[in-house]
């Protein structure tokens, strides 16, 4: 398979296995927001194939997001592709300057700081448009609600890319579809996977609790 051949399918893969995590892994956080892990494997397939490939797979599934469950038109179309591209573009585009584990972790903070800022900023901007709300309503929920759901979110995301990423590009590479220049990196400290399944549970528990399920 050429290398060409090998990106087509690629991203073919990273949009189906998005699709697919983002209807049946959605669920409420708090308000109208929900949450879904497609933005960890976005982040996967740029830390592997570079940030365009982030991009693009950014807006096919948000585009397909937008025709089959989502109800908030092309308005939550251009704000899923933003808040995608601003965690995974931007962890990627860090890992591809610095391809070491301090890279990848710096890249997923940074991604996940980016993001939360940037969709606070259209949640205040854009939210009222689509949602109805009154814009001095919006502004009201920006520290109790869309602070700490994009605070939950990132936290997820990076912690699952940063666990999936050693096995997925171990498959990858057995099954020849990355080739042996990109770098698997060194083996994680037990230390660090443990301090991001303790984040990630605590994002888990802090969710149910907002949902009054704990």
């Amino acid at each position: 398979m050429n290398s060409k051949a090998k990106n087509i399918t690629a991203i073919a893969m990273l949009c189906a296995v998005s699709y697919v995590v983002m209807v049946f892994g959605r669920f409420p956080v708090v308000l109208f927001l929900k949450y879904d892990p497609k933005d960890a494997v976005i982040a996967l397939g740029g830390l592997i194939w570079g940030p365009m490939t982030s991009c693009i797979v950014s807006v096919i599934v948000s585009f397909l997001e937008m025709l089959s469950v989502s109800e908030t038109g092309i308005i939550g179309c251009m704000m899923n592709i933003i808040s995608s591209c601003s965690f995974a573009c931007t962890a990627s585009v860090i890992y591809k300057r610095k391809r070491t584990l301090t890279g990848a972790v710096i890249g997923l903070t940074v991604g996940g700081v980016t993001m939360t800022a940037v969709m606070m900023l259209w949640n205040y901007l854009v939210t009222p448009l689509y949602m109805g709300y009154p814009r001095e309503a919006v502004a009201k929920l920006l520290i109790p609600a869309f602070l700490p759901f994009n605070l939950l979110k990132s936290g997820l995301n990076g912690g699952f890319t940063f666990l999936l990423y050693k096995p997925v590009i171990t498959a990858l590479r057995k099954g020849g579809y990355v080739t042996a220049s990109v770098k698997q990196g060194k083996k994680r400290p037990a230390g660090l996977i443990l301090v991001t399944v303790m984040i990630m549970i605590s994002c888990i528990l802090f969710i149910l609790s907002m949902n009054g399920i704990i």
